[in-house]
């Protein structure tokens, strides 16, 4: 029996994790539930799959997970509030997996934490290599820590990498929807509504990763995450726009062969491929149908309707902490979107100005991951509020803003 920590077990990638798990009851069981606040979903969860330990984000989820147990007359598992018991329950000698789908750097700490502890790490927190790429590889290597994606993307990377050696590899392809905003000219982006950027054509999300696919920033994260996993330069890094969704890597190696990894648009891929690996389980999911006509294409990415995915390249490029900036202020930015503060392209030009202002160094430690992301979040804030004002506290709605 294989136990896992699963940190941020309440949302898509946790429940989709929570899903295989329970197609395999003789090969995997939970060890820890690590989530935030939605404790009526995570009271569930502790129902069917009863885990010894169970944390929550702070003590007011503490005291209503323990009300909701005790009206189910549930077992009450051992419980834990905040980022030290996050990190147990990921370093705990009984486990031998932890799946990181917490979003945000909220999942930074307990994944670094498990990384040193040697553990397998089935990563779909980008946050974790965008902001401390190099410390958790250093790390890896030194724990002998296995990091396995679950991104649909670098999922596809890793199967296509197995097709041939590295020394053989060209160049790596991530392939990107397009978001909802694909055909829609640039000159009406500043109309855009936060409802018609969250209805991404493909894949149901969380807001925020929503918003950076409709920005292509999400695509533009996956560069970086992808430089770090598979030790790539940025320029051995294209994007192309497949809106289908049907391919989600390929590799392309010295002699001009293309290997794609082509699967169903269903996160149970990549999180089974993670937790069974070497090794292939039968499809948690229905398999393509190859008898049915299909049309893919592949078109390059808009650089300058999209500038969000050239910043990541540059941020990559630049090295240190740029990369940890980029993502600060575009949670930010996402954020002042969605409350209706700024207009879609604001964004971008909030990222950008937050890059400049914020100096570029090397992180030595978590900690000063943290006070850099810290210091960028509230640079961000400032960026946003000197040139497109406050919310006006005065009136019960927020006034559309343009760049």
């Amino acid at each position: 029996m294989t136990y896992l920590t699963l940190l941020g077990s309440t949302g898509s990638i946790g429940t989709s994790t929570l899903d295989v798990v329970r197609r395999w009851p003789g090969e995997y069981a939970i060890h820890a539930l690590v989530a935030g606040r939605n404790v009526e979903r995570l009271a569930q969860q502790i129902q069917e799959f009863r885990p010894r330990v169970v944390v929550v984000a702070d003590e007011c989820a503490l005291t209503e997970l323990r009300r909701l147990l005790e009206a189910y007359g549930a077992p009450i598992p051992e419980l834990g509030v905040g980022s030290r018991a996050a990190v147990a329950a990921a370093t705990a000698p009984e486990i031998r997996t932890v799946i990181s789908a917490v979003v945000g750097v909220e999942g930074l700490e307990a994944t670094y934490a498990a990384v040193c502890a040697g553990k397998r790490i089935g990563l779909a927190n980008k946050e974790v290599l965008v902001t401390s790429g190099r410390l958790v590889m250093e790390a890896t290597r030194a724990s002998g820590a296995e990091l396995l994606p679950v991104d649909s993307e670098h999922n596809g990377a890793h199967q296509c990498f197995r097709a041939g050696r590295r020394n053989e590899v060209a160049k790596l392809i991530l392939t990107a929807s397009g978001g909802p905003f694909r055909e829609t000219p640039a000159s009406e982006l500043a109309q855009v509504t936060p409802e018609q950027a969250l209805n991404h054509p493909t894949w149901r999300m969380g807001k925020r990763i929503s918003i950076d696919s409709a920005t292509l920033m999400n695509k533009g994260f996956e560069v970086i995450e992808a430089c770090w996993l598979f030790d790539l330069q940025p320029k051995d890094v294209e994007v192309v726009v497949h809106p289908q969704s049907k391919v989600h890597a390929m590799v392309e190696y010295t002699d001009g062969s293309v290997i794609a990894q082509v699967s169903a648009t269903d996160m149970r891929m990549p999180i089974q491929y993670a937790l069974t690996y070497p090794q292939r389980a039968a499809a948690p999911v229905p398999r393509l149908d190859w008898s049915e006509s299909a049309r893919w294409t592949f078109d390059p990415p808009d650089y300058k309707k999209f500038p969000l995915l050239r910043l990541a390249f540059e941020a990559m490029e630049t090295g240190g902490s740029a990369t940890a900036t980029l993502n600060a202020a575009d949670e930010i930015a996402v954020e002042a979107f969605l409350d209706g503060r700024i207009s879609f392209p604001a964004i971008a030009a909030t990222v950008a100005e937050t890059l400049d202002k914020v100096p570029v160094r090397e992180s030595a430690s978590v900690a000063e991951v943290l006070e850099i992301d810290r210091t960028s979040r509230q640079t961000a804030r400032d960026v946003i509020e000197k040139r497109w004002g406050r919310r006006d506290a005065n009136r019960t709605g927020l006034a559309r803003v343009t760049l």
